[in-house]
Parts: C-alpha cells; sequence; structure tokens
C-alpha cells in the first residue's frame, strides 16, 4: 500500500502495512528479530537465506548485511542488521540511533532513493514506545539534514498504539520553529598523502576506524565509557588489570559507530618543553597502533586543553605540527579528524590556525641531507656492502675488534643500511633533541639480535615491538651498549653459525637510572641507563640501525 504520509516534509512517512510488500528501494530487518527475520526469509525464498548466511560467514562483524531482494519481496534490497536491547535508556537509545544510522549510511553510500524501517524493540523486547518512535525519528530526521532520500516506517497494521506515536513524533518535529541549522563546519588539509580535519561535534560520534581517548583524563576516559557501555568498560577494567602500565589500551568500540578505542597514557605538565615532548610521543604512539591495525581513519579530541590547564597554543600546535610530520614523513594515507567541542570556539580557532599555517619545518624534514657515503640505488635496496678497503669498513671492524677480542673468529661482512623514511625521521627527532637540550647527545651504541629481528630492525628500525626483548632490568624499552661483548650475549648463530649486531646511532638525551617498573621513560628523561654501558629507550625514533654487523 502506497504510504500515508504523516507529515508534509516528503523525506519521513510512517504507514501501516507489511515490510513485504513495500515497493521501496531497500527494506530494513532486524536479524536479532525472530519473527520479522523468519516472515522475510519466507517471502524471499532460499536465495534471501542462502545469501544472508554466505554474507553473514564472509563478514561477521559487519554492520549491515545487504542482500538482494528476491521472491515475493518488493523491494529491491533487504539490509540485515543485528540489535540487541541494551540494559538502559541512555544506551537503548543510542543503540536505536545506531540501527537507523547504520543502515541510512549504507543506503546513501549505494545511492538507493527510498528505505523502509520497521519499529525496533516493540515486539518481545517490550521497550517504551516513545523512546524508540522519538529515537528513530529523530535520527532519521538528523540524516535527512544531509542526504536525500526518503524514510518510511512500516507499522503492523493491528499496532495502531506504535503507529500513533510514530505519527505524533513527527507532527512534533514539524512543530518546532525551523531555525535555520548552522552547517558543521569542517577545515581540511591535505598533508602529503592525508587529511587532518577539525570540526565541531561530538568525539563519540565519529565514524572513523579509532576513536581516542586518555586514560589519563578520568572526565574524557568516562565520557567516552558511558556512551560506549557496559562491554568497554569491562574491556578496559580487564587490560589496566592486565597491564596497569600500558601506555595504550584498546578496547572494543560497544555501541560508538568506530572499530576501536585507543586510551592513550599521557602525561601533561606545566613545563612547556615536557608537555611539547609528551605529546610528540602520544602522537608517535598512537600512529605506530594505528599502523598495527591497519587502520585508515582516527579522530582525536582537544587532549589536554579542558581541566588540565594545559596551554591551549602550546598543545595544539604540537599536536598539529606533530601530525603533520607524521603524514609527511611516513607517508600515510590516513585521514585524521581533531574533534573539539562545540562549546570550545576558541581551541576550534586555534585548531583551525594551526592547520592552515604551513608549516616549513615539515617541509625542512624531508629536504634532509642524505650522508656522503650513501649509495643510490633504483630498486630501493637497503642494504649496502662495506668495501673491506674503505674507511668506513676499518673504523667499524677497529671497535669491534677491540671489544669482541676472542669472542668471534671472522666478520663475514658490514653493511650500511640506507632506509631513508627512519633516517629522516631519526634526524627530525635529533633536530628537536637539539634544540630542546642545545647540546649533542648521540651515542654510536651495538644491538644485538637472532636473525628474523634483524630483518625486521632493518625495515621497521627499532619499533616498540622490541620493547624488553634483551631484558627488562633497567627499563622496558630497547637495550643498546657501548659495549659489544655485552650485546653479542644476545645474538643468535642462525643455521650456518652466523651472527647479527647492529651499530646503531642513539639519542640518549637526558638520561635517568633505570629500573624493571619503567615501562615508558621517567617524565623529564629521554632514556634510561645503568649508569655505565647499557642505555634504553622508549621512542621509535630515538636510533637509528646504521650498520649490521654479520660475523661467526
Amino acid at each position: 500500500s502506497s504510504p500515508v504520509t504523516a507529515n508534509p516534509n516528503p523525506s519521513i512517512h510512517v504507514c501501516k502495512g507489511d515490510l513485504i510488500t513495500q515497493q521501496i528501494d531497500v527494506i530494513v530487518v532486524c536479524s536479532s528479530s525472530e519473527y520479522l527475520f523468519k516472515a522475510i526469509c519466507e517471502a524471499g525464498g532460499d536465495s534471501v537465506k542462502a545469501s544472508f548466511d554466505a554474507e553473514s560467514k564472509k563478514k561477521p562483524e559487519a554492520p549491515v548485511i545487504a542482500v538482494k531482494a528476491d521472491g515475493q519481496l518488493a523491494s529491491k534490497m533487504v539490509y540485515f542488521l543485528p540489535w540487541k536491547m541494551p540494559p538502559d535508556a541512555s544506551l537503548l537509545r543510542k543503540s536505536i540511533e545506531k540501527f537507523v544510522s547504520d543502515a541510512m549510511d549504507k543506503a546513501v553510500t549505494e545511492t538507493y532513493q527510498s528505505i523502509a524501517f520497521p519499529a525496533i524493540g516493540c515486539g518481545k523486547f517490550g521497550c517504551s514506545i516513545t523512546l524508540v518512535a522519538q529515537a528513530m525519528i529523530e535520527e532519521a530526521h538528523q540524516k535527512l539534514q544531509k542526504h536525500a532520500i526518503s524514510v518510511s516506517f512500516v507499522i503492523q497494521s493491528e499496532r495502531t498504539d506504535i503507529y500513533d506515536e510514530f505519527q505524533k513524533q513527527i507532527n512534533l518535529l514539524q512543530q518546532q520553529p525551523t531555525q535555520p541549522t548552522e552547517p558543521v563546519k569542517t577545515i581540511s588539509a591535505t598533508v602529503n598523502k592525508g587529511t587532518i580535519e577539525v570540526e565541531k561535534d561530538d568525539i563519540t560520534k565519529q565514524k572513523v576506524d579509532v576513536i581516542i581517548g586518555s586514560s589519563s583524563s578520568e572526565i574524557l576516559k568516562q565520557a567516552i565509557i558511558k556512551v560506549a557501555g557496559d562491554e568497554v568498560q569491562k574491556a578496559y577494567n580487564a587490560e589496566y588489570k592486565n597491564n596497569p602500565n600500558a601506555i595504550v589500551i584498546s578496547t572494543p568500540p560497544g555501541t560508538l559507530p568506530c572499530k576501536r578505542i585507543f586510551f592513550v597514557k599521557w602525561q601533561p605538565d606545566m613545563d612547556e618543553t615536557i608537555l611539547q615532548q609528551s605529546l610528540v610521543d602520544l602522537i608517535w604512539t598512537v600512529i605506530q597502533n594505528v599502523i598495527s591495525y591497519k587502520f585508515t581513519s582516527l579522530a582525536f579530541p582537544a587532549i589536554g586543553c579542558g581541566k588540565h590547564g594545559c596551554s591551549v597554543g602550546v598543545v595544539v600546535k604540537t599536536m598539529v605540527k606533530e601530525m603533520k610530520a607524521q603524514l609527511t614523513m611516513r607517508n600515510l594515507p590516513l585521514v585524521v579528524k581533531f574533534v573539539i567541542h562545540p562549546d570550545q570556539q576558541n581551541i576550534y580557532d586555534e585548531f583551525c590556525k594551526q592547520l592552515l599555517t604551513t608549516e616549513d619545518d615539515i617541509r625542512k624534514s624531508v629536504n634532509y641531507e642524505l650522508p656522503p657515503t650513501w649509495e643510490k640505488s633504483k630498486e630501493n635496496k637497503m642494504r649496502f656492502e662495506l668495501s673491506t678497503t674503505s674507511n668506513e669498513y676499518k673504523s667499524i671492524l677497529t671497535n669491534f675488534d677491540q671489544a669482541m677480542a676472542g669472542k668471534y673468529t671472522q666478520i663475514l661482512r658490514i653493511e650500511r643500511i640506507q632506509n631513508e623514511r627512519w633516517y629522516i625521521q631519526y634526524l627530525a627527532h635529533s633536530r628537536n633533541f637539539q634544540n630542546r637540550l642545545n647540546t649533542d647527545t648521540e651515542k654510536c651504541l651495538y644491538h644485538g639480535c637472532p636473525e628474523q629481528a634483524a630483518s625486521s630492525i632493518m625495515e621497521d628500525c627499532f619499533n616498540r615491538s622490541f620493547a624488553g626483548v634483551n631484558g627488562t632490568a633497567y627499563g622496558v624499552g630497547v637495550y643498546f651498549s657501548s659495549n659489544a661483548s655485552y650485546s653479542h650475549g644476545y645474538t643468535k648463530p642462525n643455521a650456518n653459525g652466523e651472527r647479527n649486531m647492529f651499530l646503531a646511532r642513539v639519542l640518549v638525551g637526558n638520561t635517568s637510572q633505570g629500573n624493571s617498573s619503567m615501562k615508558t621513560r621517567p617524565v623529564g628523561f629521554d632514556s634510561t641507563t645503568d649508569g655505565k654501558h647499557i642505555f634504553v629507550t622508549y621512542h621509535d625514533a630515538q636510533a637509528y640501525a646504521e650498520y649490521l654487523i654479520t660475523y661467526k
């Protein structure tokens, strides 16, 4: 039957009838509703059920399973969405809004013109009819501010109570004075292959792969968990119990429209220099984890700009500048959103200003000169064997030989590692150290490891996955030593009896006596030490693997 229009706006309708007979592009079915699911599958014949089963198996986590309609179904497509009734009213409302939002987003993406919903939760779930009608209609109305699609709510003929409530909610919506809503202004800038956006909105509504929270800010953490629900609270508590010192606690999204939530440990500080360094570390940590998960989009709140009372100028400038540097140096095709609370106009303005400031430093950072000893390679080769007659080879051999007397029989080769991406990051970090400390703290140190780890280090340098591998006595970081015979203890011979040791350039910065409880560098310091020959780093770009010595 044609919809009974209950509203002058032709985009939202309510009608009594049956979803099966709706001549519409898309009908939406709650896959957890036994009655409706069974009725649609029977009307659609074997192909609908078979397609649903196949798609569900292929993509068990997909928010929407889209299946071509068949049999007696009058629509073009059927969208199956899972839905469970959450325990409290605020979560119930959010889950209903997400149900409507996910289906409409999918339909708009696939360029359909019309979509029909049942009234979810009003049958055996026994939800408040008013709450369901409000949540479904208001969410559809919100979506229609941006998208032109016709939305129908199809109510069973005998449920006059539900029909009346939906009609009432649509009428109430129509009676609201139509103030021109200020469009959400998004400022964006292309940075190399990536994009950085700044917008005023709610961080919990961002449809990105990962939403960033802070485990150090109780207000922000609780705001996210409150909306995300019990599943996230439990996951967070379990992760925290397992590792209270974790830099990142990663949880499922709960009711949020993302794939993961990262709660990142971050230490605010009134000292601007320490504050800047901790923000740089924060961005690095987030980006490393985003890469590990193979995510392509993330949303950041204005961390540090609330109750911490940090300088907004310093926080915003550091975060934007470091994010630009990451996208540029790592060549990442990421979409990064800085999401500012609508009440924080001054912070929004500062983010926009910093985003639209062209950073000469970023440009300079990729224009660093590569070492004159580096050889050109058309195949993007990274390993270059040194000639045994070169001064480069002889100087490395002399130092190695003195430290390793009697512990090796022969050097098979010394290779120079030419990983331009990591070298530029190391130099950018080195410049930061130089500006901050006004002194050169670079040391040439050894790092012994098995052959497999050596291959990984040449590709990805000393990232945090190597933390604690060579011990934890002076902190859970990456270990280096000025004594090659100490590093020799961490090498392992391969099948041919060959061992690997790196000679690395390491920025030790301000160093402090370490102990096994240190999971991150102490505040105000860059590394930890045994006070003699061991140095432990906590930042990916703090060391560059310059040479690989292969010996027996």
